[in-house]
């Protein structure tokens, strides 16, 4: 019953609602290449990308409101006084290349869909852009987690100077125990950033590109990383 509870609230979050599809839309593109590899005009590959488009647009549409909690996330950063100076210049950063990366998206959208009238090198040129705002945050997210990294080995050497400060003394072990299982958890969330970083990197390029020289199966295979690290992530949080 617990478990069947927290699916149900996976699936009732906005987050849990888009990692489904996107795994969905990636692992789409591996089997679209797998059975075209085999029979070129097969018809069930026909059908999968039948299913995989209409996924790629509620995908978009689920991010239509990003600008609102982006804003909100924007408020909370500034007020935050706890992070060291180049991490709040780094969010910021990142901020700035959402805040062009989401209207520049929409609109691209909107022009693709013939909502509204746009000419189409215009149209391409948008979402290049749109994408290259996309790459911009994932190397600044890099560089956040550089910073995250020596952050966690200082307080992990902390830890580790206080363990052995208690030695067998029972007073504060419980105390340390529990802050050595918050550390645990950050060390797992900054793997699972960087393993999702690390399969973004080369999605935001391929986008970015005129003439990407990455292939369509290739963007399959790291999309569905990236969706598996995200949806183990989202459902540890539900």
């Amino acid at each position: 019953m617990d478990r069947l509870s927290k699916a149900s609230r996976f699936l009732d979050s906005v987050r849990g609602t888009d990692k489904v599809f996107m795994l969905i839309q990636y692992v789409s593109k591996i089997a679209v290449w797998k059975l075209k590899s085999r029979h070129p005009e097969s018809p069930l590959a026909v059908r999968i990308q039948n299913l995989a488009a209409p996924i790629s647009d509620t995908r978009v549409l689920l991010r239509y409101y990003g600008l609102i909690p982006l804003v909100r996330w924007i408020i909370i950063s500034e007020l935050d006084t706890s992070t060291t100076p180049v991490l709040r210049w780094l969010v910021r950063l990142q901020n700035a290349a959402n805040l062009a990366y989401y209207p520049l998206e929409h609109i691209y959208w909107l022009a693709s869909h013939k909502v509204i009238s746009m000419d189409a090198k215009l149209r391409e040129k948008i979402g290049m852009w749109s994408c290259r705002f996309w790459a911009a945050y994932v190397v600044l997210y890099f560089m956040q987690l550089g910073e995250e990294y020596l952050m966690l080995g200082r307080e992990g050497a902390e830890l580790q100077r206080r363990e052995a400060a208690l030695g067998d003394k029972p007073s504060g072990r419980e105390t340390w125990q529990l802050e050595k299982r918050v550390f645990e958890d950050k060390k797992h969330s900054w793997l699972m950033n960087t393993v999702i970083n690390s399969a973004y990197f080369p999605m935001t390029i391929h986008w970015s590109l005129e003439n990407s020289p990455i292939s369509d199966v290739s963007i399959g295979v790291l999309g569905t990383i990236a969706a598996l690290a995200q949806l183990h992530m989202t459902w540890r949080s539900s």
